[in-house]
């Protein structure tokens, strides 16, 4: 008799049938089924290489009554590893191992993240004070997050329809998008233009799928997105960095070096990260070219109608009819990243095209967050939102620059962040590093320059992470951490 309470070990001991030091341990008190645990000891021994290919294991009916279970326990166990293709059934051949392919004598290591998904991760670490690219503390407007739950909603939303949603997008969010950008952007569109993605990167990746510019040049702002320049890198673009300045993208240094370029990405509303408003001057010349040379413009225009001062720039597709731009835009700055909801808007030669990619390799997320933010946007939720966020990041801003003042600092304003100069061979990333440990995730300005000779240290001090109650303590401590690495 097999005592039931004791776990059970065998050693196979039949020549030629199992490798010598295998061991099958039953625990009769665990809630893991007998036949299961079968199975995973034979299966871990196989995968470990103590049982090699073409080893005759015992039948099913002998193995149960060494380990005194049912010999339906050791039949399951078998059937399972059978389809798994770890196990091969011959008859009267017997039950031996597959044959597999060659077991590294360790283990190989989990993979390690890159340096680009460590510097993304460092991106998005937060909540934090200073972090760039969120809105202000405290998560979904109530009203759009009751939109989402709400049981009408869901009942229009297409969770009840057997029909495929429509991979552009659900045509109440086009629309409302579409109507956004003529009155906050000046820019004329048909929301047939209009494709809704999961956020900015996705519509990155469907434009570039859509151009299909493989081993062509691309313009990237000098400094710029690296999320961008790594999209780029990995659509396999050849990227020439192209400074920028007060007036935005220097379309004259693009032409000067490399005037066969397929394409330009930048920001023109506001420049990632200085903040500067690419001119019309520069509008004009930059779509000139484009005209002449067949080349296309993606325009990231990542704050939308976000701008502290005056009115925002109209967007770069309203000149020219927008032929030659393509307009990526996202609600992560205006409502929240967490609905992971942005847009592209394609030239009208290139919709059919964006539709084709749309419905086969890049679908619209879900219905019922699209009709959430469309009647968010609908009943006037939207509009009130961003100008609330205006006033908000406005007030946040004086302080902040107050708070420098106070500390005799060099700084700049740049768009929704301040740029705060470091002393000359201060390294930025240390600092950030170590005032992560405190709260805080300002942005490495060095980080966002791809040729090492043009890089500055500096620190991007995000204006809508920036609470005033916590503005003086946060400034104090991050200064002390600074003052450690003057020279």
């Amino acid at each position: 008799m097999v005592r039931n309470e004791e776990p059970r070990l065998l050693n196979f001991v039949c020549t030629k049938i199992v490798e010598p030091g295998f061991q099958i341990e039953l625990d009769r008190t665990a809630k893991l089924p007998l036949a299961e645990q079968i199975r995973e000891s034979i299966s871990r021994a196989i995968e470990s290489g103590v049982l090699t290919p073409d080893t005759r294991l015992p039948s099913w009916q002998d193995l149960a009554a060494q380990l005194g279970v049912a010999r339906g326990t050791v039949q399951a166990a078998y059937e399972r590893l059978s389809d798994a293709q770890m196990i091969e059934t011959f008859g009267a051949g017997g039950t031996r191992v597959a044959p597999r392919p060659h077991v590294a004598a360790t283990r190989p290591k989990a993979p390690r993240l890159g340096a680009f998904m460590k510097a993304y991760e460092e991106m998005n670490a937060g909540p934090a004070i200073f972090q760039l690219g969120v809105p202000a503390f405290g998560g979904l407007p109530d009203n759009l997050f009751s939109r989402a739950r709400s049981s009408n909603l869901l009942k229009t939303g297409c969770l009840s329809s057997l029909l495929y949603p429509d991979p552009r997008g659900e045509f109440e969010l086009r629309r409302e998008v579409a109507g956004n950008l003529s009155i906050a952007r000046n820019f004329h569109c048909h929301p047939e233009q209009v494709f809704i993605t999961s956020g900015y990167s996705s519509g990155l990746g469907l434009a570039l799928r859509v151009l299909s510019l493989d081993r062509k040049k691309v313009w990237m702002e000098e400094p710029g997105f690296m999320v961008t320049r790594k999209g780029l890198e990995l659509a396999r673009l050849n990227i020439v960095p192209v400074p920028v300045d007060a007036d935005g993208l220097n379309v004259d240094y693009g032409i000067e070096h490399a005037a066969d370029a397929a394409l330009a990405v930048l920001t023109p509303g506001q420049q990632a990260p200085l903040g500067s408003t690419l001119s019309l001057r520069r509008r004009l010349q930059l779509l000139e070219w484009a005209a002449s040379n067949d080349a296309w413009i993606i325009e990231d225009d990542y704050l939308g109608e976000l701008q502290l001062q005056g009115r925002p720039a109209p967007a770069m597709a309203s000149l020219g009819e927008g032929r030659r731009v393509i307009h990526i835009g996202s609600f992560s700055k205006t409502v929240s990243p967490a609905l992971r909801l942005g847009f592209v808007v394609a030239p009208i030669e290139l919709a059919n095209a964006f539709a084709e990619v749309a419905a086969t390799l890049a679908p619209a997320p879900s219905p019922v967050v699209q009709l959430a933010t469309a009647q968010f946007m609908h009943d006037g939720h939207f509009v009130r939102r961003v100008r609330r966020l205006k006033r908000l990041y406005s007030a946040q801003r004086d302080a902040l620059c107050e708070q420098l003042r106070m500390r005799d600092a060099e700084w700049v304003n740049a768009g929704l962040a301040v740029l705060l100069r470091l002393p000359d061979g201060a390294p930025d990333v240390r600092i950030v590093r170590e005032a992560m440990t405190a709260g805080m995730a300002p942005s490495p300005f060095s980080a966002w320059f791809a040729n090492p000779s043009w890089t500055l240290p500096g620190l991007l001090l995000g204006v809508a992470t920036a609470p005033e109650e916590h503005l003086a303590a946060s400034c104090q401590r991050l200064f002390e951490i600074i003052d450690r690495y003057r020279s």
